[in-house]
This record gives C-alpha cells, sequence and structure tokens, in this order.
C-alpha cells in the first residue's frame, strides 16, 4: 500500500473516531491503530486518549522501543492522561514480528495500568496487540 494511500485512510478513520462514542465504532479504532502502528519496525506503544463520552481527545505514540520489546512507563501514562483531561483510554502497541498474540507481560502491564489509571479515574476500555496482517483485543478475550 503507497504511502499516500496509508495517510489518506488514516486521516478518513480518525475523522470517523473523533465523531462518535469510540465504543460504537471499535472497528475504526482497531483498522486506525493497525494502520498506524501495524507496519512499524521496532515496537510502538500509543494511547488513545478519551473524553467522557468517550470521544477521541488525542492519540499519541508514547513509547518506542526496539524489535522486541518497549518499556512503557506507568507514571508517565498517568501523567499524560491527567493532562489531556482523559476520562478513559485504548491502549495500544504493535508487535513487529507479524504475530499479534498477547504475551504474558503484555497481559501484566495491562493490568499495571488499569490500576494505575483507575487510581486517578481514568478507564481502561482496551488494549490492542497489533501486526501487519492482524490485531487481538485483551477486553474481546475478557482479559481485562
Amino acid at each position: 500500500m503507497s504511502a499516500q494511500v496509508v495517510e489518506q485512510a488514516l486521516i478518513w478513520l480518525e475523522s470517523q473516531m473523533r465523531c462518535a462514542d469510540v465504543l460504537n465504532s471499535p472497528e475504526a479504532v482497531r483498522s486506525y491503530l493497525r494502520l498506524r502502528l501495524g507496519e512499524r519496525r521496532h515496537e510502538v506503544f500509543a494511547v488513545v486518549y478519551l473524553d467522557a463520552q468517550h470521544r477521541v481527545i488525542e492519540v499519541q505514540e508514547l513509547f518506542r522501543g526496539t524489535l522486541t520489546q518497549t518499556t512503557v512507563y506507568p507514571r508517565e501514562v498517568v501523567i499524560e492522561a491527567l493532562q489531556r483531561n482523559a476520562a478513559a483510554v485504548i491502549l495500544a502497541h504493535n508487535h513487529p514480528s507479524g504475530v499479534a498474540e498477547p504475551s504474558q507481560a503484555d497481559i501484566r502491564l495491562t493490568s499495571v495500568l488499569k490500576e494505575a489509571l483507575a487510581l486517578v479515574d481514568v478507564k481502561v476500555l482496551d488494549h490492542f496487540v497489533l501486526a501487519r496482517e492482524a490485531s487481538v483485543s485483551l477486553a474481546e478475550r475478557g482479559w481485562l
């Protein structure tokens, strides 16, 4: 897919996410995140910040790692959520290996972030693990 086509698709999907409650358009969120992160050659951890009506405030690529891992600091996630006055977040990161299956470390990180954000009344709605051709929602798997 050409860079121009990807850019146009990202713009359209982001507009779909900003127009309504993201819970009413989970496929737009999943598609946007997979398109934005799925092709990366290094791990990227991103956060979708949402207001009280679950509308997108901002999508931020917060941490960048190596081919196989990235370090995520819960304190920084909390600070960024508070700075944006977010009521909820959707977490996302990619697996450059092309395998979207969450690791035990991914599941533990989600739990830690959920607990940290809950202390400041920010709800974690989902955590997507993304690859070029696939994505996994931890919420859909019942792991949130």
